[in-house]
């Protein structure tokens, strides 16, 4: 029997013993004409093929492997429920299917979500007998439409430029969960470094008491309880012992829910996040934030990752090269991504796949912003996740500029659902509220690249940007370059699909003067809390990776670590 792909726990900061995986082979088709559930597949009975679930049909890993464009899918599997796993709710979860996905349950139609960046549960208790249920998936995905976010997902047939393969369907774990008819339904949870406390804002499902205990390595640190009637339930739990999440150090505290019969194991992490002028402070001290680019994509399974080992392997080969985080790009990274993230205090940027849609049109408000909340309400908890940045580069679309009340909405809508972080409206350009001002700078020339910054390193010295007819600075606003670089360079240089900024470098020692020279300009800067390079990996025809494709690296790794790792003008 072969090992089920993707067989850990997707949620490790909501985790209950009683779940099944759902991960492996299921039945599948394509629905070329989208037209299938006019034949009621939802009853259907015979499959022209299988797929490997969790991994997209354009992946290798799949077992599909087709390329072309998809307008739908359907999937089918029979799940078993003994009697007593019946006996109180089951919750069926997605991690993420893209896009519009409809679910069925013995032929009954369970629920619907859109969005195919967010995770969702539907309760199908109802829906099921004991013994054998059919479970029957569909999903549309057009990432051609001007009101779906898509991300780098390529709008033409192949690959080109920075767009890459597509993902359609279900592309992250599917499981049961098990829980009694009184349940907690969620938590959120807010540390203070100051006073030693978690506060723990939960919402429950039934009436009962919600006791959390704390742990550090084992040990006891706390426990708090408070009765509830239902729905929300509020505690502050104080710690015997202090462990501040720092980066490069992921002192988590293992947490325990107990709401009743039901049990959840969690953990938390002590740490604030603030701006203070132009320094980003982490429990009060100034972090100079030295972040890579990272597009989550795998040659063989495109959007998943075929092992949780590939998560791990991509932020131990982002730090060994001197990199203390990322920026997380035109993606919803899966929550297994983000605690793995947690533990090895590693600073990331949550972003949404704001490309593909248009912002020039008030019709997108409702489909960006209701997966755009989603994906801030599900990873709120994660310590590692020190800001929003809800678009990037919104460029005029066919000749329209954006509409700037949707960036400004998106921006105070963030700020309401999550008062402990900072958060960027539009990454790069073009910028209307903002608590950060960022830009995108792919100057290739280490010369003219620290002179547009020089005068900025001085007190008084004024801010350049290339764009200040569309976005001002606001004088002493906190201030990073979080795209820069791009180095372009390809295993065989005669590769005429390579694609990166500018002209690549014909030399190893080109290469690395280049790279020390843009990197030095931006450490160097007094006012300047950060920077961003293009990319962690090459991905597909594009080719500026500080890794190939397959993760191996291009040259001396040691290099990068020590330009990257020196102390920055704005450090502590």
């Amino acid at each position: 029997m072969e090992a089920m792909p993707r067989a850990e726990h997707p949620f490790p900061q909501f985790q209950r013993e009683s779940w099944k995986n759902l991960n492996g082979t299921w039945d599948f088709d394509f629905d070329m004409n989208k037209s299938g559930l006019e034949k009621d597949y939802a009853h259907r009975t015979q499959w022209e093929k299988t797929i490997q679930v969790p991994f997209c049909p354009e992946s290798q890993l799949s077992g599909i492997g087709y390329k072309d464009f998809i307008p739908a899918v359907w999937y089918h599997r029979v799940v078993e429920v003994s009697p007593e796993e019946l006996s109180g709710r089951v919750a069926l979860h997605f991690g993420a299917v893209d896009y519009d996905c409809r679910v069925f349950v013995n032929g009954q139609e369970a629920g619907r979500h859109k969005g195919g960046y967010v995770s969702f549960v539907l309760d199908i208790t109802a829906c099921l007998k004991a013994g054998r249920n059919e479970l029957i998936v569909y999903a549309e995905d057009d990432v051609r439409s001007p009101l779906q976010p898509t991300g780098k997902q390529s709008d033409r047939y192949e690959s080109y430029a920075c767009s890459y393969t597509r993902t359609t369907g279900i592309w992250q774990t599917v499981w049961l969960e098990f829980t009694p008819k009184a349940f907690l339904e969620s938590a959120r949870y807010y540390p203070n470094i100051s006073e030693g406390t978690l506060t723990i804002e939960a919402k429950a499902q039934g009436a009962g008491e919600l006791l959390a205990e704390a742990f550090f390595e084992g040990h006891p640190c706390g426990s708090a309880s408070a009765k509830t009637q239902g729905g929300t339930v509020c505690l502050t739990l104080p710690l015997s012992e202090i462990h501040l999440w720092e980066p490069g150090a992921g002192r988590l505290y293992d947490l325990t829910l107990s709401f009743g019969e039901d049990k959840v194991k969690s953990y938390f992490g002590l740490r604030e996040v603030r701006l203070d002028g132009y320094r980003f402070l982490i429990n009060n001290k100034s972090v100079f934030q030295r972040l890579i680019l990272d597009q989550g994509f795998y040659p063989d399974g495109i959007y998943t990752a075929p092992t949780e080992e590939a998560l791990i392997r991509d932020i131990r080969l982002s730090m060994e090269a001197g990199f203390n985080g990322a920026r997380l790009h035109q993606k919803v990274f899966e929550p297994r991504f983000l605690y793995h993230c947690d533990k090895m205090g590693y600073l990331v940027w949550g972003e949404m796949a704001s490309w593909g849609i248009d912002h020039s049109d008030y019709t997108v408000f409702e489909p960006f912003l209701s997966e755009w909340v989603q994906a801030v309400e599900r990873d709120f908890n994660h310590p590692a996740l020190i800001g929003w940045c809800p678009f990037n580069e919104t460029w005029d679309y066919a000749g329209r500029k954006q509409i700037d009340t949707l960036l400004s909405m998106t921006y105070r809508l963030t700020k309401q659902l999550d008062t402990t972080r900072p958060c960027i409206d539009t990454s790069g350009n073009f910028h209307v509220e903002t608590d950060i001002f960022d830009v995108h700078d792919y100057e290739q020339d280490p010369e003219k690249f620290a002179e547009t910054y020089r005068p900025f390193s001085e007190s008084t010295g004024p801010f350049y940007d290339r764009f200040s007819e569309r976005q001002q600075y606001r004088e002493g606003q906190a201030m990073f370059v979080s795209e820069y670089g791009g180095i372009k360079w390809a295993r065989e240089t005669s590769d005429e699909k390579a694609w990166g900024y500018g002209d690549g470098p014909k030399t190893i020692e080109e290469y690395k003067a280049r790279y020390q020279g843009l990197t030095d300009a931006l450490l160097d800067n007094p006012r300047m809390f950060g920077f961003c390079y293009t990319q962690l990996t090459d991905v597909e025809q594009e080719q500026n990776g500080v890794y190939y494709y397959d993760r191996s690296p291009k040259m001396d790794v040691e290099f990068f670590r020590k330009v990257n790792s020196r102390k920055a003008a704005i450090e502590d």
